[in-house]
């Protein structure tokens, strides 16, 4: 009697258990939020009952620093060049993004300007 030839170890397929890790992946990709949403409320230009008055007001939010009607200055001499410019507090300061300046950056100077009291930004392309 001749013993049957040994037959070779079978080795385990990794599918099932590379579909189980895909399915987690995509449970917990929606099961999760990927940041807090935050709402930022800017007036319409066209819907203020107020007309514009006043000297210029145009705030230029560039990557490297910021420019006040064309004059380069850091956001420190921001608020203390803009408050002579202002008749008072909800008049409107107009910020335009140039340069690919990235949006935290527009943010980080609204949240300036609002912090020193100034009430209406106006966001300009």
């Amino acid at each position: 009697m001749q013993l049957a030839p040994p037959r070779p170890r079978r080795r385990p397929s990794l599918t099932p258990m590379i579909d189980v890790v895909f399915l987690l992946l995509v449970f917990f990709m929606l099961a999760s939020r990927f940041g807090a949403e935050v709402a930022i409320d800017l007036p319409l230009a066209a819907a203020s009952d107020k007309p514009y008055e006043g000297q210029p007001r145009l705030i230029d939010i560039r990557p490297e620093g910021l420019a006040l009607n064309g004059v380069a200055m850091e956001a420190e001499e921001l608020l203390a060049a803009l408050a002579p410019m202002l008749l008072s507090h909800d008049d409107a300061i107009i910020l335009r993004a140039k340069d690919e300046a990235d949006l935290q950056r527009v943010v980080e100077v609204m949240e300036l300007l609002t912090g020193a009291g100034y009430e209406t930004l106006v966001l300009v392309e």
